[in-house]
């Protein structure tokens, strides 16, 4: 078997191959959150119910879903420079496809393709910035390609009403093609491509478990946002859980599974990716989901209103990137996941208190406690996702990449699920249908909760955890 590629020197590393992953990060991550607010606009430009293109955000996932377990193999067998490329260059054809799309049926299509391209966009581009980092740059390096998950979520709604207000849909679509173009041209000129000359065979069976598994719960976990847990969508993630059960216990007990669970018995990576970083993924991302929604439902602002004051989130999102770095050099990993946490957890249920009109004092008091979501949850998913891969081998890299590719997809969209279930028994305890701003704090109350308990989760991590990415030792 071929060696794994060498740690690249310090004077290797470069910001370019970060940022270049970046775009193609938040092209995806835009795509996915500002194709549901746009929903509407599309279905009555195709003449369909909105109800009726809502397969069209579960394709997406699914077909993700169904491919992310292959992303670390084949960026092995293909080399990781050209799956990457061919990754954003299929998924920029399938941007355009959505854009011309003349019906639902062949939208559906053009999505399903889409979700097909994203399930490798983000494993292999993590596991290029792996490769091409050192380990001291592995925190400014990971904090650049995190940039995208934490603005995507919260510029897609306001951005979305916008085009479909004053252009068309279409163009929802069609800005992703410059970028997609000179992203291509830009990885397969400056990134280098990593090809294992000897390859395991291709593990059919761990392939078909893993993809059932995820699909199937993924499918359900969406069922369970739209429909307030039926029976249908509990069976689902129930079959969900079960095939995942199943497709463990062949990847624990085959020589070369598709599904490599070699990082996870690393504590650093389990805690961050498996345990209590999957925790506090489902509470951060019931925050956007929930926002929105708590503003112009319970609190009956605009949508251009409610996006001025979602830009405030954003703004602490971005605010944190310069300090994130210096913070956990100078505290370490274990010591910032514990406190900004807990902090983390305080912002989020402070969420569901603000005051959105009314005195002046309060309309400032919510204006900063959504800064300070923001703050803390920026260096929340920076925390966690470098210290998945700061003790992580070379060797391991690409099956540590794949495995966090698809723990974060389903603890997002579990994140929806949860809140979406809160809203509904909420609303079905007063015995009514109809939400009302009490529903959106009490899920914002269940979402710190779990934040807490993440928080708390990490009291298991040893002090000097990930010292030689953050240079400081306990």
């Amino acid at each position: 078997m071929q060696p794994s590629p060498p740690e690249p020197s310090d004077s290797a590393f470069s910001r370019r191959i970060p940022l270049i992953v970046a775009s193609a990060f938040f092209m995806e991550t835009l795509d996915g959150t500002i194709v549901t607010t746009a929903l509407p606009a599309i279905a009555q430009s195709l003449h369909r119910s909105a109800l009726a293109l809502t397969p069209s955000i579960s394709v997406y996932l699914v077909a993700l879903a169904a491919l992310v377990p292959t992303a670390g193999w084949a960026s092995d067998r293909f080399g990781s420079r050209r799956l990457f490329a061919s990754a954003v260059a299929v998924f920029t054809l399938a941007s355009l496809l959505c854009a011309l799309a003349p019906s639902s049926g062949l939208f559906f299509a053009a999505r399903g393709l889409q979700g097909a391209a994203a399930a490798f966009m983000s494993p292999v581009g993590r596991l290029v910035v792996l490769r091409e980092t050192p380990k001291r740059y592995i925190i400014e390096a990971l904090a650049i390609i995190t940039w995208p998950a934490l603005i995507g979520p919260v510029v897609g709604p306001p951005l979305a009403g916008f085009i479909t207000t004053y252009t068309s849909w279409r163009w929802i679509f069609l800005i992703n093609l410059p970028v997609g173009l000179i992203g291509v041209w830009l990885i397969v000129r400056l990134v280098p491509n990593h090809v294992r000359a000897v390859l395991p065979r291709f593990d059919t069976p761990g392939f078909l478990l893993t993809a059932s598994a995820l699909t199937v719960l993924i499918d359900g976990l969406t069922r369970a946002a739209e429909g307030a847990a039926s029976a249908a969508a509990l069976a689902l993630i129930g079959a969900g859980l079960v095939l995942g059960a199943v497709a463990v216990y062949h990847a624990l007990h085959r020589t070369s599974p598709m599904l490599d669970l070699r990082s996870a018995r690393v504590l650093s990576f389990s805690i961050s990716q498996l345990s209590s970083g999957m925790l506090g993924r489902v509470a951060i991302s019931a925050t956007p989901y929930l926002l929105p929604l708590m503003l112009e439902i319970g609190f009956g602002l605009t949508p251009i209103a409610a996006g001025g004051m979602l830009l405030v989130y954003m703004l602490g999102n971005l605010g944190m990137k310069s300090v994130t770095t210096p913070i956990l050099r100078r505290f370490g990993f274990a010591r910032v996941l514990l406190i900004d946490g807990c902090l983390c957890a305080l912002a989020i249920g402070a969420c569901g208190l603000i005051e959105p009109r009314g005195v002046r004092w309060a309309v400032y008091a919510s204006y900063g406690v959504l800064l300070f979501a923001g703050m803390t949850r920026s260096m929340y998913f920076t925390t966690v996702n470098t210290l998945a891969f700061a003790d992580i081998g070379t060797a391991e890299r690409a099956g540590a990449s794949t495995l966090a590719a698809m723990t974060q997809q389903v603890a997002s969209t579990l994140g929806v699920a949860v809140a979406a279930v809160v809203l509904a028994l909420s609303a079905r305890a007063r015995a009514v249908h109809a939400l009302r701003l009490e529903d959106f704090r009490h899920a914002f109350w269940v979402a710190g909760v779990v934040m807490l308990l993440a928080s708390l989760w990490t009291l298991r991590l040893p002090r000097d955890a990930g010292a030689e990415v953050s240079g400081r030792v306990a």
